[in-house]
């Protein structure tokens, strides 16, 4: 079972060697498990792997179809791998304005997942369309935190109000937006939303 899960990462890392035809039989195990158990991130990453092993011209189709598929749920990292490669091969084939979308889309997974080596990845491909890319939170963010902030972080990133904060942590609500208001520059983000992505 590991060897089909690691399947992918062969595929991806054969293609890179331009070692391909020593993963065909790799992908072939995967594509027919991924088909066998009908997930649709299991499909969308058979069909990443094909795109990677295929020719370059029938590559783009696969990869649309692989980040259609990846929207019905599932498997974020995975996701986010597809749109990143995805993105690679549209500014490469140097249609950089539509490699900006899938791109932008793999660094905001990956920067909410803390994946930092996949997010400079994605960071410096979108850069590369010429599309400047904000800086992702610094690694330890949460670390630099209070024991309390993030308490009320967590919280606040979950969605719950600073009334029902207070109540759980059996503070008053103006000492939850104290911690808040404490954080935010901390993390370097500037409203729940935001914060919701980070955490």
């Amino acid at each position: 079972m590991s060897a089909v899960c690691a399947a992918p990462d062969l595929v991806e890392a054969a293609v890179r060697v331009e070692a391909a035809d020593r993963a065909v039989g790799a992908y072939a195990r995967f594509a027919a498990w991924a088909e066998a158990g009908r997930q649709p991130w299991a499909r969308a990453v058979a069909l990443r792997c094909r795109a990677l092993l295929g020719p370059d011209g029938e590559a783009g189709e696969h990869y649309a179809h692989a980040v259609r598929l990846h929207r019905r749920g599932g498997r974020p990292f995975e996701r986010a791998r597809t749109e990143l490669l995805y993105g690679e091969w549209l500014r490469r084939a140097r249609r950089r304005a539509e490699a900006r979308s899938p791109l932008r889309s793999a660094l905001e997974i990956f920067d909410r997942l803390g994946a930092t080596p996949w997010a400079g990845r994605a960071r410096a491909e979108l850069r590369a369309t010429g599309e400047s890319a904000p800086d992702g939170p610094p690694a330890d963010a949460l670390a630099a935190l209070t024991p309390q902030e993030l308490q009320v972080v967590r919280l606040a990133a979950a969605g719950v109000s600073n009334r029902d904060i207070a109540a759980q942590l059996f503070l008053s609500h103006r000492t939850v937006e104290y911690h808040l208001y404490k954080a935010y520059p901390k993390l370097g983000v500037a409203s729940r939303q935001e914060l919701a992505r980070l955490v």
